[in-house]
């Protein structure tokens, strides 16, 4: 009996969207099936994201039944293959059936093919090479039903010939594994990435940052990042000895629903030129750099018992979110699991004190007779160095008063 996903408890199957798309494949003799992370999240019990689809349908042909349907597609890689479909502000990658004709380990040129087996051959593992039909029916062509029931990824094929097709395979081996794995990693899986892990340093900084992210993101990834940093891997990728303790520690305590960003500076060396290195690397957003260049620097004393006028002092100049992220660092670095509750009250202060605004502006300088120029933003600055140290006790009237008081010596 074949294995069949069932549509009427698949809510990404049956929205008006997905069958819309697949009626304008398989009308009048067409043909089209779901494959990849759809199927298998599906089959794990897991939420789908993406939708992709597979045909043997031409990029042409596929591009002319939506039109008909007046579905928007987008030619988003047509020379390989690839339309998206986009109905009701949802999207659909539609691939046509391949093959590989050449690869140099980042690229590859394809030729179609009408074989569904041969399609399933060229993609990275098996988990990702099975297909269900519109109505659910899963086709596996080289037993990845059987891997996913066990939670091992493995090749397909020959694994020092797939990563040399293209050596982001060998970070997508530790994502996937991080993320659906279980146990130890396949042998031949991970001789054949730490063999060709020199391949890493021919693929763009933008690839490697998504699947270090993504492998980050993922509920415990401290295990599979452990054994790429034994095998050489990780230090590919990052500069210097991965600090995999305070990882293990974030992972722990966080509740920023896996911070990959915050993961990754907890991984850092919080050394000089570290944060630029890794910017460059993984080509950054740049507000993700000015993130990471800010926490690798990060020299605040931030500790459990600390004042709190200290840390209240500190919200004001940074900003709750800058200083959450560093009792985060700061607590992943703290050994001591009897001082969790003190990290806890800090986190706890950061959350929920109110940052109140300064009461006075340079206009209140200037109309208490200060003439413009320097000395009006020098007094505003004094008078607000002292609100600070007070504990932003004094209100604005008090403030109005000490501002006075400096106009008339001013004037004397």
């Amino acid at each position: 009996m074949k294995l069949r996903l069932d549509p009427s408890r698949e809510s990404w199957m049956r929205v008006a969207e997905t069958r819309a798309v697949m009626k304008a494949l398989c009308t009048g003799g067409g043909d089209a099936r779901f494959v990849g992370g759809a199927v298998r999240n599906a089959l794990l019990g897991l939420h789908v994201h993406d939708i992709d689809i597979a045909t043997p349908l031409l990029p042409d042909e596929v591009v002319r039944r939506l039109k008909a349907c007046r579905i928007r597609a987008i030619p988003t890689g047509i020379e390989h293959g690839t339309v998206t479909a986009v109905v009701g502000g949802r999207s659909f990658e539609i691939t046509t059936l391949r093959r590989d004709v050449e690869t140099d380990g980042r690229h590859a040129v394809v030729a179609f093919s009408d074989s569904w087996k041969e399609d399933a051959s060229r993609r990275d593992f098996t988990i990702n090479a099975l297909y269900a039909s519109p109505d659910g029916e899963v086709f596996d062509y080289f037993k990845g039903l059987a891997d996913l029931g066990a939670r091992k990824i493995r090749f397909i094929g020959d694994p020092v010939a797939r990563i040399r097709e293209d050596y982001l395979r060998i970070l997508r081996l530790f994502r996937f594994h991080a993320w659906y794995g279980h146990g130890a990693l396949n042998e031949q899986a991970l001789r054949a990435a730490q063999a060709e892990r020199a391949g890493l340093g021919r693929l763009s900084g933008e690839r490697i940052q998504k699947e270090l992210l993504r492998l980050l993101e993922a509920e415990s990834p401290c295990a599979t990042l452990r054994v790429m940093a034994q095998t050489g891997i990780l230090q590919e990728i990052i500069p210097g000895e991965a600090h995999l303790e305070s990882l293990e520690r974030l992972v722990a305590i966080d509740n920023l629903e896996n911070d990959a960003l915050l993961r990754l500076v907890a991984l850092l060396q919080r050394e000089s030129g570290v944060a630029a290195t890794v910017g460059e690397r993984l080509k950054l957003s740049g507000a993700d750099r000015d993130r990471v260049v800010d926490l690798v620097g990060a020299r605040e004393e931030i500790s459990p018992g600390m004042p709190l006028r200290a840390l209240r002092k500190l919200l004001y100049h940074l900003g709750a979110h800058r200083v959450r992220d560093r009792i985060f660092l700061r607590w992943s670095e703290d050994p001591n699991v009897s001082q969790d509750k003190g990290w806890r009250d800090l986190l706890e202060v950061a959350e929920s004190w109110i940052i109140p605004e300064f009461p006075l502006s340079g206009r209140d300088v200037l109309a208490a007779g200060i003439p413009a120029g320097p000395r009006v933003g020098a007094i505003l600055s004094q008078i607000e160095a002292d609100w600070i140290e007070s504990d932003f006790a004094a209100d604005r009237i008090s403030l109005l008063g000490r501002l006075d008081a400096i106009a008339q010596t001013s004037s004397n």
